[in-house]
C-alpha cells in the first residue's frame, strides 16, 4: 500500500509534465501560428522594406533632379544677366530652362546681383528657394551666343540636362574665340571709326585709334589688379584728354577735341543703359535702379577724367575748345560707312561671332543714316538720335535671329555710333571754361540722348516683334521683345512622378 503506483504515478511533478506535453501537442496541431505563416510574415515583412528602400531612392532621385534642374537655370541666368540681358529676358530664360527639365510652378526674383528660383513640386509642400550671386560683369558676346543656342537645344529636347550641365561649364570657361590683341586693336579701330564719324581727317584718326589702344591696355591692366570700374573710367577718360592737350600745345593740323570725344564714346560703349531703360519699361524697377545708378556711376567718372584733364590745362592755359560741327549732306558716305566700321569694330572687340558682324554693319549705317537726315531736318538731337535708335531696334530684332545670334549682340553694336561722346565733352568744357549754364544745357541734352537712344530701341524691337510669324499669338505679343533666349514660352516636357512626402504616395 505505501509502495502503490497511485504516488509514484500520480504525484504532482509528473502531473504537471504530462499536461504540459497535452498543451503544447495541441499548439502544433493547429492552435497557433504554422511554419508557413511565419515564412509569410516575413516575406511581407521584406516586400514592405523593400517599396521604402525603392520610395525613398526614388525621393533621393527626384530631389538630385530638381537640383540639377535648378542649377543648370541658375548658371545660365547668372551668364544672361553679367553679359548686359534685361531681367525680363533672363527670367523668361531661366522659366524656359525649368520648364524645359519638367518642373512647373517655379518662381524668379533677379535683384541685379543675385538670382534666386522658389520651386514648390504641391500645393501641400513647402517650397525650396535656390540663390546664386552674379560675381563677374563683362561683354562677351560669344559666350552669350552660346548660351542662348544651348538653351534653345535644351528647350527642343536635343540635349539631355546632363549634356547641357557639362556644355555650360565649358562654355563658361573657355577663352575668347579671337586672340585678346585682336580685340584690343578693334577698339582702336571703333575710336578711329569715330573721329572720322564726327569730320576728323586721317592724321586725327590715326592718333584716336592709337589712344584708344592705351586706354584699352590700361584698363585690362587695372581689370587685372581688381581696380573698380569707376576708376579705369576716369583713367581712360584723362589719357584721352591729356593727348588732346598734347596736339593742343605742339599746335597740330587737326582738331584735339575729337580724340576726347572718340575716347569718350569708346568709354560709353561698355556701360549698358540700354539693359536699364528695358527693365524700367517692362516692370522691374529695382534693377532698373540698379542699373541706372551703375551708369550714372561709370559716366561719373568719365566725367571726372576729363573734368580733370580740361583743369589741368586750362591752368597750363591750354583749352582745347570745341568746333563747330555742321552735318553736310556731301559727307554721308563717310559718316555712314564710319558708323558701320565702328559698329563692327565694337561687335568684334566683345567677341561677337563673325557671321554676326554683316547685320551689325548694315544695322549701324542704316541707324546713321536715319539719325544724320533727321538731324539735318532739324528735329533736335534727342529726337535725331531716338529715329537712328528705332531703326537699330528695329533692324537688330529681325537680323540677330536670321544670322543665329540674340539680337541682343546686334541692337548693342548698333547703337554704338550714336552715343554723345561729343555732346558730353562740349557741355563739361562749357561748363569749366565759360562757368555758366550753356554747360548743364548740353550735359542734360546728353542725358536726353541716352534715354532716347534706349527708349528708341526698345520701341523699334516691341513694333519688330509682332511682324515676324512666330510672334502672332496673344500672349507672346504681351510678353515683350526677347533680346535673349527663346522667343516663345516653353511646354514642360512629360511631368515626372512626384511623392507626396505627407502620403508617402506616388502621383503624377
Amino acid at each position: 500500500m505505501v509502495g502503490g503506483a497511485g504516488p509514484v504515478g500520480n504525484g504532482p511533478g509528473k502531473g504537471v509534465s504530462v499536461e504540459r506535453v497535452d498543451e503544447s501537442s495541441k499548439v502544433a496541431a493547429g492552435g497557433g501560428p504554422t511554419d508557413e505563416a511565419m515564412v509569410e510574415r516575413r516575406q511581407r515583412g521584406r516586400r514592405a522594406e523593400d517599396r521604402r528602400v525603392v520610395e525613398e531612392q526614388r525621393a533621393r532621385d527626384e530631389q538630385r533632379e530638381v537640383y540639377s534642374t535648378l542649377d543648370l537655370a541658375l548658371r545660365v541666368g547668372e551668364v544672361l544677366l553679367s553679359s548686359g540681358a534685361g531681367t525680363a529676358d533672363t527670367t523668361a530664360t531661366i522659366l524656359g530652362v525649368t520648364a524645359a527639365g519638367g518642373l512647373r510652378g517655379c518662381e524668379v526674383d533677379i535683384t541685379f546681383t543675385s538670382i534666386a528660383i522658389s520651386y514648390q513640386a504641391a500645393p501641400d509642400v513647402a517650397p525650396e528657394t535656390h540663390v546664386r550671386v552674379v560675381r563677374y560683369r563683362g561683354q562677351d558676346f560669344s559666350r552669350l551666343t552660346d548660351v542662348d543656342r544651348l538653351v534653345r537645344r535644351f528647350a527642343r529636347g536635343d540635349v539631355t540636362r546632363e549634356e547641357a550641365s557639362r556644355e555650360l561649364a565649358r562654355i563658361v570657361s573657355a577663352g575668347p574665340p579671337f586672340p585678346r590683341w585682336t580685340s584690343v586693336l578693334a577698339w582702336g579701330v571703333m575710336a578711329g571709326g569715330a573721329t572720322l564719324l564726327l569730320g576728323g581727317g586721317w592724321l586725327i584718326t590715326l592718333v584716336a585709334f592709337v589712344t584708344a589702344i592705351v586706354i584699352e591696355t590700361n584698363n585690362r591692366w587695372f581689370n587685372r589688379q581688381r581696380l573698380p570700374a569707376f576708376y579705369q573710367q576716369v583713367a581712360g577718360a584723362f589719357v584721352a584728354t591729356a593727348v588732346a592737350l598734347i596736339l593742343y600745345a605742339v599746335d597740330a593740323p587737326v582738331k584735339p577735341s575729337l580724340v576726347v570725344a572718340a575716347g569718350i564714346i569708346m568709354l560709353l560703349a561698355g556701360i549698358a543703359l540700354t539693359g536699364a531703360v528695358q527693365d524700367a519699361i517692362t516692370g522691374y524697377y529695382v534693377t532698373a535702379a540698379a542699373r541706372s545708378l551703375e551708369a550714372m556711376l561709370l559716366t561719373g567718372g568719365i566725367i571726372a577724367g576729363v573734368s580733370l584733364g580740361l583743369t589741368l590745362g586750362l591752368k597750363l592755359g591750354l583749352p582745347v575748345a570745341i568746333e563747330a560741327q555742321t552735318i553736310q549732306l556731301a559727307n554721308l558716305p563717310v559718316m555712314v560707312g564710319a558708323s558701320a566700321l565702328m559698329a563692327v569694330a565694337f561687335a568684334y572687340a566683345s567677341y561677337a561671332p563673325l557671321r554676326s558682324l554683316l547685320p551689325v554693319g548694315v544695322v549701324g549705317a542704316a541707324g546713321s543714316l536715319a539719325f544724320t537726315l533727321m538731324a539735318r531736318a532739324e528735329f533736335g538731337p534727342a529726337w535725331s538720335t531716338a529715329a537712328g535708335a528705332f531703326v537699330v531696334g528695329l533692324g537688330g530684332y529681325s537680323l540677330g535671329r536670321r544670322c543665329g545670334v540674340p539680337p541682343l549682340v546686334v541692337v548693342v553694336s548698333g547703337t554704338v555710333p550714336l552715343l554723345p561722346g561729343l555732346t558730353i565733352y562740349k557741355g563739361l568744357f562749357e561748363l569749366l571754361s565759360l562757368g555758366n549754364l550753356i554747360g548743364v544745357v548740353s550735359l542734360a541734352t546728353a542725358v536726353a540722348i541716352g534715354v532716347a537712344l534706349a527708349s528708341g530701341v526698345i520701341l523699334g524691337e516691341y513694333v519688330a516683334q509682332p511682324i515676324r510669324r512666330e510672334a502672332r499669338r496673344l500672349e507672346d505679343r504681351l510678353a515683350g521683345p526677347r533680346l535673349v533666349g527663346p522667343r516663345r514660352p516653353v511646354r514642360p516636357r512629360q511631368p515626372r512622378p512626384r511623392r507626396n512626402r505627407r502620403s508617402g504616395r506616388i502621383t503624377h
